[in-house]
């Protein structure tokens, strides 16, 4: 899935995976692997679904119309678990109650005591319990959230409240010091409010703490204006910005229906209920991890562990048992090779294969014994990994295939900011590694000027699709043209093709696209997933480079 420009720089350390040596020596105990199976005793599994049919799709216009479900349904069971510190022992578990109490009384503070409502209001930070929070409070009624990336630098950051006319910042006390920088120079906004602190107001600065403290007084004094504001489902909520804050960035503008049919969307194609744990690694500033990777889960009644940082990946897995994993594939890809290396490092490569081929075989016949097979790998993740999703860039089609042969639904989907971003995804009961999903239910993509193999610029069609951009209706125009039926269709910028069930595939962006001297069209993209399989490969690039004196271009790494 391609989801803005920076989601595959989001790894800025190598992840940490550690895995203990593998025995497998329980394999010939299972009793499954013992039976001798004639036909009478399996029959083929196949799934219910016609073509064309899915799962009962939820009709969400809002945000708050599942919040206020879920909250209800769900009080008492774990929602966000995080930790304040990395290196404490156990993480902290909030309630699905906890969490409705602080959103409730953050927004009544920041409408009744702070005199912000519907005001543009800034969240930038690391993945943590507040940003959860200030990003729900402001969708159900406080105001319109903007979502920052917390690595710009200084004076992007500063950008970026200008353009968006921020009034109020929620910041982390990991970029404090970004924060005091500017300050003097951001006199509009009214207040600066941050994370994990209990400081007093003091000029415009105040604590997030206390400003949850003065919002539960409020409402114990009677105050419940706040969950009594009605959502507009056409009404701009959210501002996300393509990628930095540069003059050529764009800001996204998204209303509350956009986001709630994402949650729609997968509702139709992936059975994800209450008892998933969800692992959010993910930045939360990118819409594909605040939608599908928070309001998801909120939707359903699903729990989020937080990590805490790449350095602790690996343990964070085991000490929550996620059951879902959102990731890019260098994510993805950097945990298969650590397996696999643990798997020659104890000679159990033979004996892995052997039963991978074996289980997929059973598995064909309704037998599916992977998890037992294969229960050491599954240990060394956390043990109930269920859902594996690739998201941002193609991912090698071997990795795909592996991690579906351990009996993992491995799921990948395609969007952009754009569209808020899902415009197609795996369907769990029809999955084929290699696509980039298929197009959601009530949405349409289409290639125009396909060439002789069908490949072209994906246009898309869905209700997910954005306002349009911020103060910037010509770049809109360029990009968002109107049928004859008087359908919305996004150019992409994407090149791919749609098959006959509407899967799609990506093959390249129009911008990278190298054209040689006889008219070959070649894709970086394609060829650097080809070299990124190598193993003594960590990184590479390919570009078109003209060579002087010679009229040809030649394909760079």
């Amino acid at each position: 899935m391609k989801i803005g420009n920076n989601l595959l720089n989001t790894l800025k350390e190598k992840p940490l995976f550690k895995f203990k040596k593998l025995k497998l020596d329980n394999i010939g105990d299972i009793e499954e692997l013992k039976k001798d199976y004639s036909e009478a005793d399996v029959k083929p599994k196949k799934h219910n679904f016609k073509p064309g049919e899915h799962y009962p799709e939820t009709h969400y216009e809002t945000i708050k119309e599942f919040y206020l479900k879920t909250i209800e349904k769900f009080p008492d069971r774990t929602f966000i678990l995080d930790k304040d510190n990395p290196k404490d022992d156990k993480f902290k578990e909030y309630t699905f109650k906890k969490f409705n109490e602080d959103v409730q009384a953050l927004g009544t503070a920041l409408t009744n005591k702070y005199n912000l409502k519907n005001e543009r209001i800034v969240i930038i930070g690391e993945n943590q319990y507040a940003w959860y929070v200030s990003y729900i409070a402001l969708l159900i009624g406080a105001g319109i959230a903007v979502p920052v990336d917390k690595e710009l630098p200084e004076n992007e950051i500063e950008n970026v409240v200008n353009r968006s006319k921020a009034t109020a910042v929620i910041y982390s006390t990991h970029i404090k010091d970004k924060i005091t920088t500017i300050i003097d120079n951001l006199p509009h906004v009214k207040y600066f409010i941050q994370m994990k602190s209990d400081d007093k107001l003091e000029g415009r600065m105040v604590g997030f703490n206390t400003v949850i403290k003065e919002g539960n007084e409020l409402i114990k004094n009677g105050d419940n204006s706040f969950m009594d504001i009605e959502i507009d489902p056409d009404e701009f909520k959210a501002l996300f910005f393509t990628s930095g804050t540069t003059s050529n960035s764009k800001g996204v503008m998204v209303n509350n229906r956009q986001l709630a049919n994402n949650i729609n969307a997968v509702s139709a194609y992936v059975a994800i209920n209450e008892n998933e744990r969800f692992f959010s690694v993910l930045p939360l500033h990118h819409t594909y991890e605040s939608s599908i990777g928070f309001l998801l889960p909120l939707a359903v009644g699903a729990s989020i562990t937080v990590c805490q940082g790449l350095r602790y990946i690996s343990d964070n897995l085991k000490e929550t048992s996620p059951s879902i994993l959102i990731a890019v594939p260098l994510l993805l890809e950097s945990l298969y090779k650590n397996i696999m290396k643990n798997i020659r490092k104890s000679k159990k490569e033979k004996i892995v294969s052997s039963m991978m081929q074996i289980t997929n075989i059973l598995k064909n016949f309704g037998i599916d014994i992977k998890r037992k097979v294969f229960k050491e790998i599954y240990d060394g993740i956390g043990g109930r990994m269920k859902y594996m999703v690739s998201a941002a860039a193609p991912i090698d089609k071997k990795v795909g295939k592996w991690y579906t042969d351990l009996g993992i639904i491995f799921l990948q989907g395609y969007g952009l900011t754009e569209t808020s971003p899902i415009s197609a995804v795996t369907p769990d009961f029809d999955t084929k590694v290699g696509s980039a999903g298929k197009t959601i239910i009530n949405g349409k993509i289409k290639v125009d000027k396909p060439d002789e193999k069908g490949e072209g610029e994906l246009l898309i069609s869905t209700n997910t699709l954005m306002m349009g951009y911020y103060e910037n209706e010509e770049a809109t125009k360029e990009v968002i043209e109107y049928d004859e039926e008087g359908r919305r269709w996004f150019h992409s910028g994407d090149i791919g093709y749609v098959d006959k069930n509407d899967f799609v595939y990506i093959t390249g962006r129009i911008k990278n696209v190298i054209v040689t001297q006889n008219g070959k069209n070649i894709f970086p993209e394609e060829l650097e997933l080809l070299l990124s399989s190598i193993e003594e490969i960590q990184e590479c690039m390919v570009y078109g480079k003209e060579v002087e004196r010679r009229k040809r271009a030649n394909c760079n790494l």
